[in-house]
């Protein structure tokens, strides 16, 4: 169950942190003014051998021209590497390696050239890398012993290899480029098989097995989402070779990839196209290997029990997902310069093949004449003065950089996917978080989340002649225990402002409000909002643990404590995505909505004196027959002392059965608290059974 509000929220947004409470800042300094040239650099790696087959040498920029969508391009630099053939280094004898296992921690990029440095001059560059989350472990095990042999028996001394991992997660750099073949076996050797599993697609068709369900939620939506996934790890993993100048050859380790009709093209071929951008040639490797598949499938599934197996529907379908999966292999290397390695058992000759495919080649760079970023293909045309030359092989074409403005539909989603999957958090805008639990029964806890953002951070344009604003947001929560998405949200919100509402948002914090019903266990939460107007977005990440209550015997077990200074009816939300119909569910589900008015979490914890503070949590009894009433008060403490306190009230469960909630709700006129920071202390007592609770945070009260 999920519910989402949209308010503008009329609390202060200073700062303060406590308990289940996070933010993203960004800095703020003195206004600045600045002028900025924009230039783009495009670089080329040119091959150029004669009528038998050896490197031309000994050429320079001034034997080279180059135009760009029939423009003439003024070449800057040009720049020959040489690289002997593949002759592999020398192997310890046998029975004497012994290879050093190193500790270090996966990285999120690839290390860039320093400028004036030539550390990958007359290197061959070569990246492994292992998409986990498409392999089953037998084929895990074949990737890697065939990484490990070439390694071992055929890196040669001008081979640079980096390895690159892919489990569903982020695309992960084990090893940075480097001739250290002893660092690289550690690296392949401490590899985890079967990491990244649980991802596995469900054809939907008539190869499917028969799970004996009566009915279940369509496969394919989750398979055109986990393809799209592995396009777009792949995407950043080009991305990040794109630093470097140099040739690069991706070795891509996969146990097929099936596209899901046309549902995944448009990734494909953003994809292909930073491939392209980047320098990147895929070189694809079924870790299958050579297959005799059974015509109704083997053991490892279950019988598809359906009319397909007498009609030859089910062995067409086995048959040709099986094609499918290797027809985006060869598209991926076919439409990059680089080769698919299909139905061999020897998956090191894919390797060999990437590393005899680089020979002696310059690197042509110049600066485009057209700088318009309207992300549209260039055509290059390349020519040498020269009559060795007898066959040259480059780049045809690339595609320019676009920016937000220029977006596609297509390209926003792709943006919030990417950026969902970074390591590193991106604060253009201001988010604060908080994440609260209430227990719905002995399973099931509903957990309310509330986000914030300043409205000055917002743009608003003009549609339709009425201010508006868009807002984008996406999320998802994992288990950590095993790394599963439980749970993930995304919304596009459009909100329309009247003149008076506009000039508050100028002035107030937006506020999204959602609700996910989980189990207890401890999660990590990826929250994104982007701006729809600018394209600014801001990243909050955490972690949150919900607790078994029902393990609680030696205090009275709690919810979280929401502190609020904001009561407001439903229908005076600014955007509600709940419809009518569910209206009257989710108010009884969610224990912030009470008798059609939403208490308002205040996530800086922020008070008005002004105003009224409302404190909101529940206490359980667990299989009490017979509730016994609570005690109850909140105190608030300034430097150890304490400074104010409620009248204890008293409260019984609301609700029978085995789960007994007792709601406990204070409303605090804060007039007649001084300014200052405080700690707030909630205490729950139960005087008959000598038992008790008590939650601590701190807040702010302001003039």
């Amino acid at each position: 169950m999920r519910r989402v509000l949209i308010a503008i929220t009329f609390g202060l947004t200073l700062p303060i942190m406590g308990q289940q409470i996070g933010q993203n800042k960004s800095s703020e300094g003195a206004t600045t003014y600045t002028m900025s040239v924009k230039s783009q650099l495009v670089v080329e790696t040119v091959t150029v051998k004669d009528k038998s087959g050896k490197p031309v040498t000994g050429l320079t920029a001034k034997d080279f021209a180059i135009t760009e969508d029939g423009t003439p391009q003024t070449i800057k630099f040009a720049e020959f590497q040489e690289l002997p053939g593949p002759v592999p280094m020398p192997s310890p004898a046998k029975g004497t390696e012994e290879v050093k296992i190193y500790r270090q921690l996966a990285k999120s990029q690839i290390a860039t050239e320093a400028p004036g440095t030539t550390k990958y001059k007359d290197r061959r560059l070569l990246a492994l890398y292992f998409d986990m989350s498409a392999m089953p472990p037998a084929d895990q095990l074949r990737a890697l012993l065939a990484a490990q042999k070439f390694i071992r028996t055929q890196m040669s001394s001008a081979d640079q290899l980096a390895i690159l991992r892919y489990a569903g997660g982020s695309v992960d750099v084990l090893a940075d480029f480097t001739s250290d073949r002893n660092r690289l076996l550690s690296v392949v050797e401490t590899l985890a098989v079967g990491e990244g599993q649980g991802q596995d697609e469900d054809p939907g068709d008539a190869s499917n097995s028969d799970a004996g369900a009566a009915f279940g939620q369509d496969s394919s939506e989750f398979n055109i989402f986990n393809t799209d996934r592995q396009l777009s790890a792949l995407q950043t993993a080009a991305k990040m070779l794109g630093s470097l100048n140099e040739k690069k050859s991706l070795i891509y380790f996969a146990s097929g990839m099936r596209l899901n009709g046309m549902n995944n093209q448009a990734q494909l071929h953003a994809t292909i196209d930073a491939a392209i951008r980047a320098g990147v040639s895929f070189w694809p490797i079924d870790a299958r290997g050579l297959v005799a598949q059974a015509p109704l499938g083997d053991a490892t599934k279950g019988s598809p029990g359906n009319a397909g197996m007498y009609s030859g529907a089910a062995a067409a379908a086995v048959s040709s997902n099986f094609q499918q999966s290797q027809d985006t292999l060869y598209a991926l290397a076919g439409d990059t310069g680089g080769k698919a390695l299909f139905d061999n058992n020897d998956l090191g000759r894919g390797i060999v093949n990437a590393q005899e495919a680089v020979t002696s080649y310059y690197i042509v760079g110049y600066y485009t004449t057209n700088t318009n970023p309207d992300g549209r293909f260039r055509k290059i045309k390349l020519t040498i003065a020269d009559a060795r030359a007898d066959k040259v092989d480059y780049r045809q074409g690339y595609y320019a950089g676009k920016v937000f403005a220029k977006f596609t539909a297509v390209d926003k989603e792709r943006q919030l996917e990417d950026a969902l999957m970074l390591n590193d958090p991106i604060t253009e805008l201001t988010i604060a978080m908080e994440i609260n639990y209430f227990q719905l029964n002995r399973a099931e806890y509903f957990v309310p989340i509330v986000v914030k953002i300043p409205g000055r951070e917002l743009a608003l344009a003009k549609k339709g002649g009425a201010d508006h604003t868009v807002i984008d947001f996406i999320g998802e929560i994992k288990d950590n225990f095993g790394g599963t998405t439980v749970s993930n949200i995304y919304d596009k919100v459009d909100i329309k402002l009247s003149d008076a509402t506009a000039q508050e948002l100028a002035k107030r914090p937006v506020e999204y409000d959602t609700g996910f019903t989980l189990l207890p266990g401890k999660y990590t939460i990826k929250f994104l909002a982007r701006d729809d107007e600018t394209g600014r977005i801001g990243t909050y990440q955490s972690t949150f643990v919900i607790p078994n209550l029902n393990k609680e015997d030696k205090k009275i077990a709690t919810s979280s404590v929401v502190l609020s200074s904001q009561l407001i009816a439903s229908k005076d939300a600014l955007f509600n995505a709940s419809k009518d119909k569910d209206k009257a569910k989710q108010e009884a589900v969610d224990p912030l909505v009470q008798n059609g008015r939403k208490m308002i979490p205040s996530v800086t914890r922020v008070f008005s004196q002004g105003r009224n503070l409302y404190v909101y949590l529940q206490a359980y009894e667990q299989n009490v027959t017979t509730p016994t009433p609570l005690v109850a008060y909140v105190t608030f403490y300034q430097d150890g002392k304490k400074v104010f306190e409620t009248k204890p009230i008293e409260a019984t469960a609301t609700v029978s059965g085995r789960l007994q909630i007792i709601p406990l709700d204070f409303t605090i006129g804060l007039d007649q608290v001084p300014p200052g920071k405080y700690d707030c202390q909630v205490t729950v007592v139960d005087p008959e059974g000598a038992k008790g609770a008590f939650w601590q945070g701190p807040l702010m009260v302001v003039p």
